[in-house]
C-alpha cells in the first residue's frame, strides 16, 4: 500500500520511507485492517521551533515523524529544562496516549521542517472498539516495545562513566548522523549539558569523560558537531 505522504514530500527531503503502517506497533496489523486508519489519518507541516504537543498539554493525537527531526524535553520543578532523546523520520512521537495518561508528560520540539502523519485519540480509541482484534493485537505490541525500551535503559545506565558517554554518543550517531570521512557526525550540536541529562551526570564529569574519549579517538569533535568513527557507530 502506496504511502499517501510520499505526495506532499519533495523529492529532496530526507524523508523516510517508514510509514504509520511499517512502525512496531503496527507489526502483525494486515493491509486490510490498515485501510481503517486511512479515514482518521492526520498530515501536518511543523516549522524549526515549533511545538507538536506541549508538557501537561492534553493528549489528543499521536504521530509518526515522516520527514524532519523531534526533539523531546521535560521542564522540572526548578524550571529547568532538560533534553530526553531526539526522534528523527521513521519514529514515533506521542505514544504515551496508548497508556492511561490524560496529559503529555513531555515536549515535543521540531528541530527542522518537520512532516507528520498521524491519528487523534478519540478516533483512535473509537476504531479499536469497533474492532477488538486490532486493539489486541496493538497492546501485544507496545508491551514488546515496553520490554525494549526496559532493556536499553539498562544498558544505558550499566559501565563507567566514559562507557556510558560514549554509548549514547554512539547511538545519536547512528540514528541521527551524516556519514563524512571521519565517521559519523551528528546533524546538530550536543552541549555538554546536554549530555549531562542524557547520561545522568554532572557537566564538569561529562567534560572529563570526553576530554577521555577524544583523547583515545573514540570520539573527534569538528565545528561544534560530535563524530563517531564510522567502525565504532553503533557500538
Amino acid at each position: 500500500m502506496k504511502c499517501d505522504c510520499d505526495e506532499f514530500v519533495s523529492p529532496d527531503s530526507s524523508a523516510s520511507s517508514v510509514c504509520l503502517k511499517d512502525l512496531r506497533i503496527f507489526d502483525g496489523v494486515t493491509e486490510e485492517d490498515f485501510k481503517r486508519f486511512s479515514g482518521i489519518g492526520i498530515r501536518k507541516i511543523f516549522r524549526p521551533g515549533e511545538a507538536l504537543f506541549v508538557q501537561g498539554g492534553p493528549i489528543n493525537a499521536v504521530f509518526a515523524i515522516k520527514a524532519g527531526r523531534i526533539r523531546l524535553s521535560k521542564v522540572l520543578e526548578d524550571g529547568t529544562e532538560i533534553t530526553l532523546d531526539y526522534r528523527k523520520a521513521g519514529d514515533l512521537v506521542g505514544e504515551e496516549a496508548f497508556s492511561r495518561r490524560v496529559d503529555y508528560p513531555l515536549t515535543a520540539w521540531a528541530m527542522e521542517e518537520t512532516m507528520t502523519c498521524g491519528f487523534g485519540v478519540s478516533d483512535f480509541n473509537r476504531l479499536i472498539l469497533d474492532n477488538p482484534d486490532l486493539g489486541l493485537k496493538l497492546i501485544r505490541n507496545m508491551s514488546n516495545r515496553i520490554l525494549s525500551l526496559n532493556s536499553r535503559l539498562g544498558s544505558a545506565t550499566a559501565g563507567n562513566l566514559e562507557d556510558r558517554v560514549f554509548r549514547v554518543l554512539s547511538n545519536i550517531a547512528s540514528e541521527h548522523g551524516r556519514k563524512t570521512s571521519r565517521g559519523y557526525s551528528i546533524a546538530f550540536p550536543l552541549t555538554h549539558e546536554d549530555l549531562s541529562y542524557l547520561v545522568g551526570a554532572h557537566r564538569v564529569s561529562i567534560t572529563k569523560a570526553l576530554k577521555r574519549l577524544r583523547s583515545i579517538g573514540k570520539v573527534v569533535k569538528e565545528d561544534n558537531r560530535f563524530i563517531v568513527p564510522e567502525a565504532l557507530a553503533g557500538d
